[in-house]
């Protein structure tokens, strides 16, 4: 299996457990984690593998020292929605939602994907923390200005004091989309300078590359985040798929990973 350590993340093993772990969050004591494809494990949430997904929380929690009994995680529908978490829920008791907030100690916040964004925000001053998941529809929607939003009403938290940590997804080499989304987007975020940096031609007739995460760092930016407290992770799930999980490249029976961040 190939390292994918970097200046933002660390690749760990543990008990067959392969996740990846940014610096920043270790350096400043906040438990969290990301999969990568690791044997009997998949954390989509469905009644052919609850217990896969179960052992497979259990797992990660215990590599990195969380207990799995504390996992909230949302029913992701690709919306713009953002909820509190005070205790602990099952999925079907959160609900529908993409995006999750706490202040509260020991819960851990738990979000998958397959290509899509998963965000993890840390708030320094205010001690709260975000698990955002934010496919090309989340982005379309801007769900990760929604959550520092949510984040700002709940807690008081300033942007300038967030810690804004980018999981492995699909990127602009691979994230390739027809002229239906890349009109929806080009006339969403016209008002960006740059936005024809962000949505490239390909190489077919109305084929199109769009950057969502380019264009998500140009909306932090905007929202008060400091550039040099966005961490970016910088992996394709489908450049790298033989170690991350990818819809665009696994097909309908594709697996989840998942990211989990804890206080």
């Amino acid at each position: 299996m190939r390292d994918l350590t970097n200046d933002n993340v660390i690749q760990f093993n543990k008990n067959g457990m392969n996740y990846l772990q940014f610096r920043i969050l270790n350096d400043l004591g906040i438990k969290h984690a990301y999969s990568l494809k690791s044997e009997g494990t998949d954390f989509s949430h469905t009644n052919r593998n609850l217990e896969i997904e179960k052992l497979s929380y259990k797992r990660l929690c215990d590599a990195v020292g969380l207990n799995s009994s504390n996992v909230a995680k949302p029913k992701q529908e690709h919306t713009d929605k953002v909820k509190r978490i005070d205790k602990v829920y099952l999925p079907e008791e959160v609900g529908e939602a993409d995006g999750l907030i706490t202040n509260k100690k020991d819960i851990v916040l738990a979000t998958t994907n397959a290509d899509c964004i998963l965000y993890l925000l840390y708030d320094r001053k205010n001690r709260a923390i975000a698990n955002v998941h934010s496919g090309w529809k989340g982005s379309y929607q801007r769900i990760v200005e929604n959550a520092i939003e949510k984040m700002v009403n709940e807690f008081g938290t300033d942007s300038k004091d967030l810690i804004v940590c980018i999981c492995p997804s699909i990127r602009k080499c691979c994230f390739e989309v027809g002229l239906d989304v890349k009109d929806m987007f080009y006339e969403k975020f016209s008002f960006l300078e740059n936005i024809n940096k962000f949505i490239l031609n390909g190489f077919e007739e109305n084929k199109f590359y769009i950057d969502t995460v380019g264009i998500n760092n140009c909306l932090l930016v905007q929202k008060g985040i400091k550039k040099e407290n966005i961490y970016d992770s910088g992996i394709c799930s489908m450049c790298h798929d033989d170690m991350i999980h990818s819809y665009r490249s696994e097909g309908k029976e594709f697996k989840r990973a998942t990211a989990i961040i804890s206080l």
